[in-house]
């Protein structure tokens, strides 16, 4: 009898530290979904105001060129940032990543201001300069961020890949309503170009302030690094310090060697391979076709100006509602992921085709399923792929999904613009 009180008294000590874990958990959750919705709304920001920059600079192609310039600066930064990650210092990458964010916003709204929005060949590289930031931070911030959260619970990973969708509908419905109310007005365009970019600067230096003071404090974060800590992982040392934690690591810092027990980049890559091509295969789908295509080659229909914003619109929130799809039901068979990101390559052809011949219902409805299908993928494969794996594995293997779903959307870019080149441009 002494014996079975005993191991009661075990268990309920078991299941209240369980609990002592779980302190600041929803507030954590809505830390993560601004820290993501801070880490792409500087760029939706760029992309939704295409129609102000296709008058600024009509000889340019604004949207494709400035995607361009982008990509390559965020793909290389995170290239350099994985390989180097076992070691790199994850609070400093991101906090950088936001200041970057938000100088290069401010940088466009002086720009604007003091060149009196003009175009010219000058006033677009200097557009293209801070595009080029933009991607740089981009590559700072999404593997940095990625990395983090890996290491904790499912649910901050999809509240930050939710976050980074929310980004885009928050700019494309801002778009709308600055359209409605300056399309009459004298430069109208402009104005709410401006008005973009000074919410852009607002919430890139509160993701800054969120994550250089609050998100280290919250109790469960602070439980998840010290774990992280305990397993090895030199990343978090930072971080713990800003949370109020000292921990000496008992980690030898060998050079050229990662923490011990740890699988390698390269075994994690190749463990976790069907996932890496999943990513890559699924934006370079979705980039081949959003927002180039969308913005400059699906012809002349009833809605007018309004319908490359209305498509773009209607992408950003079903990319949003199948981020949230997997708290409902998730795909969690490896095959499943790949047969599913395969089967995406169907809308090819069908774009196509609903282009030349089909309504712009039938487009809204492909460009509805594109978004829905981006992000419940998305999110399924960054829940699912770090399971079973000890922290600084789970951290690294966060840089490597994160860097491969930027090498799709880089090669994504490439295909649009072969497609802009075959058609005679």
């Amino acid at each position: 009898m002494a014996e079975m009180v005993k191991e009661k008294s075990m268990e309920v000590r078991v299941i209240a530290a369980v609990r002592v874990k779980e302190p600041g958990k929803h507030f954590a959750m809505l830390v993560c979904w601004l820290l993501g919705n801070g880490s792409l709304i500087a760029w939706n920001s760029m992309l939704t105001i295409e129609d102000y920059y296709v008058a600024l600079f009509p000889k340019f192609h604004p949207t494709r060129v400035l995607t361009l310039v982008y990509q390559p600066c965020a793909l290389i930064t995170i290239s350099i940032l994985t390989y180097r990650e076992a070691k790199g210092n994850t609070r400093m990458r991101n906090l950088v990543g936001f200041a970057l964010f938000f100088l290069s916003s401010l940088g466009l709204i002086i720009l604007d201001v003091a060149t009196g929005g003009k175009g010219g060949i000058g006033i677009f590289i200097g557009v293209c300069v801070s595009s080029a930031i933009f991607g740089v931070a981009d590559g700072f911030v999404e593997g940095g961020m990625v990395g983090d959260l890996s290491l904790m619970c499912p649910e901050f990973i999809q509240s930050f890949m939710a976050g980074l969708a929310a980004s885009g509908v928050l700019t494309s419905a801002l778009r709308c309503m600055t359209k409605a109310a300056f399309e009459d007005s004298n430069d109208g365009l402009r104005k709410g170009a401006l008005l973009f970019f000074a919410i852009t600067c607002f919430f890139e230096l509160l993701c800054f302030l969120l994550y250089a003071y609050v998100f280290p404090r919250i109790p469960i974060v602070k439980n998840y690094r010290m774990k992280a800590a305990s397993e090895g992982s030199l990343t978090v040392a930072a971080d713990l310090a800003a949370g109020g934690i000292k921990h000496r690591s008992q980690i030898a810092d060998e050079e050229g060697l990662g923490p011990p027990g740890r699988l390698s980049t390269k075994d994690l890559l190749l463990q976790n391979i069907d996932h890496a091509i999943s990513l890559y295969l699924i934006y370079v789908l979705t980039l081949s076709i959003f927002p180039g295509f969308l913005s400059e080659d699906t012809g002349s229909h009833s809605l007018g100006s309004w319908y490359a914003i209305v498509l773009i619109a209607m992408y950003n929130v079903l990319d949003l509602i199948g981020r949230y799809l997997p708290i409902i039901i998730t795909l969690t068979s490896r095959k499943g992921i790949m047969a599913a990101t395969l089967s995406r390559f169907l809308l090819i052809p069908a774009f196509y085709f609903t282009a030349k011949y089909g309504s712009q219902g039938w487009m809204i409805f492909l460009t509805s399923f594109l978004g829905l299908t981006n992000g419940y993928l998305t999110v399924c494969i960054f829940t699912e792929a770090p399971k079973g794996y000890k922290a600084p594995e789970q951290n690294a293997l966060g840089n490597i999904l994160a860097l491969c779903l930027l090498a799709g959307i880089s090669s994504g870019v490439v295909l649009d613009w072969l497609w802009l080149i075959g058609k005679g441009w």
